[in-house]
C-alpha cells in the first residue's frame, strides 16, 4: 500500500469549497489606508469597563465626528488620554478614566475618535 501524495484525488469538488472565505485584509476592514486613521496601543486599564484593555490596539479617526458617548484620544493638561466624551446643555466634556468629567476648555483637545478596537491578547 502507497502513502497518499496528495495528487490524487476522485474528482469530486468538496461541498464545503463553496463556502470557504478568503483571509479578511484587516488594513482594509478597518481603513487603515486613509490618511487619517492610525493604529495606537493602550496602555494602563483605566476604561476596562468600556471593554478597553492595556495592550490592545485602537484605530482612531482623526477626523471622526466628536459624538456623544463615544471614547476619543483628547490632549487634557499636557497629556493623552482615553476619555469617553459627552455634551451636556451645549457643552462638551472629557470624562477620562479614573478623574472627574471636565469640560473642554482652550487647555484640552479631541485628537480622535476611536473608530475600532483590536485585540491580540485573548
Amino acid at each position: 500500500m502507497r502513502a497518499y501524495q496528495g495528487d490524487d484525488t476522485t474528482g469530486f469538488q468538496s461541498p464545503a469549497e463553496d463556502h470557504v472565505e478568503a483571509v479578511p485584509d484587516l488594513a482594509d476592514l478597518l481603513e487603515l489606508r486613509r490618511p487619517q486613521r492610525y493604529a495606537v496601543r493602550v496602555k494602563g486599564n483605566g476604561l476596562k469597563s468600556r471593554g478597553i484593555h492595556s495592550g490592545d490596539i485602537l484605530v482612531v479617526n482623526t477626523a471622526g465626528e466628536p459624538r456623544t458617548g463615544k471614547v476619543c484620544v483628547a490632549f487634557l493638561h499636557g497629556d493623552v488620554v482615553l476619555a469617553v466624551l459627552t455634551e451636556k446643555d451645549g457643552t462638551w466634556w472629557l470624562e477620562p478614566a479614573n478623574q472627574p468629567a471636565q469640560p473642554m476648555t482652550e487647555e484640552t483637545e479631541v485628537w480622535a475618535m476611536i473608530a475600532a478596537l483590536v485585540r491580540t491578547d485573548v
